[in-house]
């Protein structure tokens, strides 16, 4: 028996190492871009089954958890009587110079989720919302449906609002809405890479067609019963109810000790 290995089978021995440990490696690497690669681009359509009593919605289990992996909002804190007041603003129908001065008269700050065309062709609100303290919101481009666009695509839809705003107004936006209210696991995923915070509502109603606006009356009763705390509401700024009942909803609000709150103060 040889008292030393000869050199070829320390050659063979070493190289089956190099191989053992090469594999080991790339599986590993295999791994990390399966896992990275397999968000679920399944639309979800974001919904809730209200609570009448001023408790907090059901906004469904597995959809608030995907919001919350990918650190966005729906529900605030339900020990507090805090409410977040926001807007989607998709073009202009001539409310929101209404909606901003009673904003204004009662001292209530609120956030709007404008879209491109939005900020081409009313560039004043825009600025008079920034310069009243008021947040403005992404809503993207286009105004489409996420799920159905490339990551490549999502990315210009957000960041080319995102860069004309910026270039504007000098004005960073750090919080989104997805046209629509449909996302997916890697929708929300992808914006929140971007550096943005999804906030999706715990109310809304349908407010959103013009040739349909719903009754005055109805709509404070509607809001009003469906109170609760940590509440985001969704309101649409083309509408003439909004317009006209949302001193009153303010003041509402307010009687029922509930406090409104920016969502950059959201807990």
């Amino acid at each position: 028996m040889k008292k030393y290995l000869n050199k070829n089978v320390i050659m063979g021995i070493l190289a089956v190492i190099i191989f053992t440990l090469s594999m080991t490696m790339l599986n590993s690497s295999k791994t990390q871009e399966t896992s990275s690669g397999a968000l679920s681009n399944e639309l979800i359509g974001w919904g809730i089954k209200r609570a009448d009593n001023h408790e907090q919605p059901d906004v469904g289990k597995k959809n608030k958890k995907l919001l919350d992996e990918a650190e966005g909002i729906c529900l605030g804190n339900a020990e507090k009587k805090v409410i977040y007041l926001t807007f989607d603003n998709g073009y202009e129908a001539g409310y929101t110079s209404i909606i901003l001065e009673t904003l204004k008269n009662n001292n209530v700050p609120a956030t709007f989720f404008i879209t491109a065309h939005y900020l081409n062709t009313q560039p004043e609100l825009v600025k008079q919302m920034i310069d009243e303290g008021h947040i403005v919101g992404n809503h993207t481009v286009n105004h489409k449906s996420m799920p159905s666009l490339t990551e490549e695509q999502i990315k210009k839809e957000v960041m080319d609002l995102h860069d004309a705003i910026k270039s504007k107004f000098n004005y960073e936006m750090k919080f989104i809405r997805p046209p629509k209210g449909e996302y997916s696991q890697k929708t929300l995923s992808v914006c929140n890479s971007l550096g943005y915070k999804t906030v999706m509502w715990s109310f809304a109603y349908a407010d959103w067609d013009e040739k349909k606006q719903p009754d005055e009356t109805n709509a404070k009763e509607m809001i009003f019963k469906n109170l609760h705390n940590g509440e985001i509401i969704l309101l649409h700024g083309t509408s003439k109810t909004n317009a006209n009942i949302l001193d009153s909803v303010i003041k509402g609000i307010k009687a029922q000790g509930y406090e409104i709150k920016p969502i950059s103060e959201f807990e």
